[in-house]
Order: structure tokens, then sequence, then C-alpha cells
């Protein structure tokens, strides 16, 4: 299934403890339908002193959370680049990502009104 994330994604969160932050996505779980934000619903791991961590203590990491309460920023946009909901669209032979409200590519492009005129006709 295609998601509206990918790694390396700008996202805003949209619901929880942590709405509106944003940060870089570093993972995707797409089995689970989770996401890991950079600086985003961060938990304290416990651990035991070990050879890898001697000294032991609290680590302090990125928790997953689930991939529906994050958007995609849209950065052009008015109001300073909110969360914006896209969709998938194919036009030419091409697939890509575009944004809802505004019919324009997450890339930038904006998309011609070719492939509503053939359809009307």
């Amino acid at each position: 299934m295609a998601f509206h994330i990918r790694k390396d994604d700008l996202v805003e969160v949209i619901a929880g403890d942590h709405r509106g932050e944003r940060g870089k996505v570093l993972r995707v779980n797409p089995k689970r339908g989770l996401v890991i934000v950079q600086g985003v619903n961060m938990v304290f791991r416990h651990v035991r002193p070990s050879r890898r961590n001697p000294q032991g203590g609290r680590l302090q990491k990125e928790a997953p959370m689930h991939i529906s309460n994050v958007l995609p920023v849209d950065e052009k946009g008015a109001k300073g680049g909110r969360g914006a909901r896209v969709r998938f669209e194919v036009e030419r032979g091409d697939k890509g990502k575009v944004l809802a409200k505004h019919r324009v590519s997450v890339s930038g492009t904006r998309l011609s009104t070719l492939t509503r005129r053939k359809t009307e006709s």
C-alpha cells in the first residue's frame, strides 16, 4: 500500500500530545502503519550497564507514532507551510504526490488541466 509519507519527508504532527510539532521522518514501518519522526514523541529507555553502554542509565530516543497522526508539510503554501493532505495522480504517465487543495505536485510544479478537459468532452 502506498503511504502519503516517506523517509526524509518533513512532516507535521496533527494529533496527540505533540500536535503542531515538526520533524523529519527517520523511519516508516508500513506493515504496522508507524513512523518515527526526529525530535518528536521522545521517551526514556532505561538501560543496564553493558559493554556498549558501560555507564547504563536513561537514554532518550524517539518512539513510533501512527502514520495517520502526521501530514506532509506544504512549504510553499500560505500560512508559513502547514500540514497538507495529499493524493496520488497520474498525468502523462508520471505518477506522483499532489497537494489535494491546490492541485500542485509536492515537488512544486503546477499540474495542467488537460486531463480534466479530455474527460469532459
